[in-house]
């Protein structure tokens, strides 16, 4: 796909603007850093960051009983949450390979938003659409809604500058307004640090975007693309769907079985995960730190004793750490402590293997 072909967000301009560098993530043309991805990922550790990530999906799922048919799809209980409350899921297919990890954001019984990543989007909407019985409306909400990303220490005090609540529990959200224009302001976050997500009319995006750099000012705030999102989340151990999670990449072997209702009585994939999780699976994904120089990158070779052991899923310089990180794909029988070597460029690499997270996280705190 051309540059020409990819989508773009209402903040394009915007980006343009500041200087972005693009690249083509999920079929859309997104800032792939500003100032540069060290210094960008340094700020949100340590002062505020804000990301224009409007590229991932959106759905709802509305009408008498839309809470119970989204339950009886995705992994996690609906049960463990209220209206006001979101949760993390997965949308798996019958053979517990995962479709897509995603948000889902509870409105009412009847009212879910549902946020997939972005090259998932339509499938997702149409599985659930395929699924849904009468009355059950499924919608693509793709470009209704921009989301802005204000992660770091610093974030309620630029939410605050411009009065929008802040301080509630980590997973919920609040709907409000900011001159006029209405907001869904949600404690979540992609990054390990204390953060929210607001949902902004596409249209009006410019306009909250420009008020929270003002906003942030004095507070450090930086615009963050998404080659820092990848090296924070990466960081915190956090999965990236086509690499960590896939069709190929069930629950159990991602160490997400954490996402999955295991005691509901349906949910697509649950006979295969539920066979999986009982035998044990094959392969697990574990975090590698590296005790000298190398820099893991996806899809390099993982060896042990000399022999071929796994694959490295997701892989960079850890700014925080000054070292490379990763995760990859290993047999359940190589445990955290242990060494294991990359083939990275050829030469040999000895890394450990760790439990995530890499750095201590702060989003739930306080």
């Amino acid at each position: 796909m051309s540059t020409d072909d990819l989508a773009k967000t209402s903040l394009y301009d915007r980006h343009v603007a500041l200087g972005a560098k693009f690249a083509g993530f999920g079929g859309w043309s997104m800032p792939l850093q500003y100032s540069g991805v060290v210094d960008e990922h340094t700020a949100v550790r340590e002062r505020v960051g804000l990301f224009d990530v409007s590229h991932l999906g959106k759905a709802s799922v509305t009408g008498p009983g839309a809470r119970a048919f989204v339950d009886s799809c995705l992994t996690n209980s609906l049960e463990k949450i209220g209206p006001g409350q979101a949760q993390y899921t997965l949308c798996c297919d019958e053979s517990g390979g995962v479709v897509d990890d995603l948000i889902v954001y509870l409105r009412a019984d009847d009212d879910l938003l549902l946020v997939p990543n972005a090259a998932n989007n339509a499938e997702v909407v149409r599985r659930l659409a395929a699924a849904a019985p009468g009355g059950v409306e499924v919608r693509d909400r793709h470009r209704d809604y921009a989301v802005l990303a204000v992660q770091g220490p610093g974030s309620d005090e630029v939410l605050t500058a411009l009065g929008l609540p802040t301080g509630h529990p980590y997973m919920s959200f609040t709907e409000t307004a900011h001159d006029g224009v209405p907001l869904v302001v949600c404690r979540t976050g992609y990054t390990g640090e204390r953060g929210y997500e607001l949902l902004v009319p596409w249209d009006d995006a410019a306009t909250v975007w420009d008020a929270l750099l003002a906003a942030g000012a004095g507070h450090g705030i930086v615009p963050a693309g998404l080659g820092a999102r990848d090296t924070l989340r990466t960081e915190m151990g956090y999965p990236l769907h086509g690499q960590d999670l896939s069709l190929d990449i069930s629950p159990v072997q991602a160490r997400a079985g954490w996402a999955v209702g295991w005691s509901k009585p349906a949910f697509w994939g649950r006979d295969a995960l539920l066979a999986e999780k009982a035998a044990g699976p094959a392969r697990r994904l574990q975090g590698i730190k590296a005790r000298g120089r190398g820099i893991p990158r996806p899809g390099m070779t993982v060896t042990a004793g000399g022999e071929p052991a796994g694959t490295v899923t997701s892989g960079t310089f850890s700014p925080t750490l000054k070292q490379g990180i990763g995760l990859a794909l290993l047999p359940p029988d190589i445990a955290e402590g242990s060494e294991v070597q990359v083939d990275v460029r050829g030469r040999a690499e000895t890394f450990e293997v760790v439990r995530p997270p890499f750095v201590r996280p702060s989003t739930k705190g306080s």
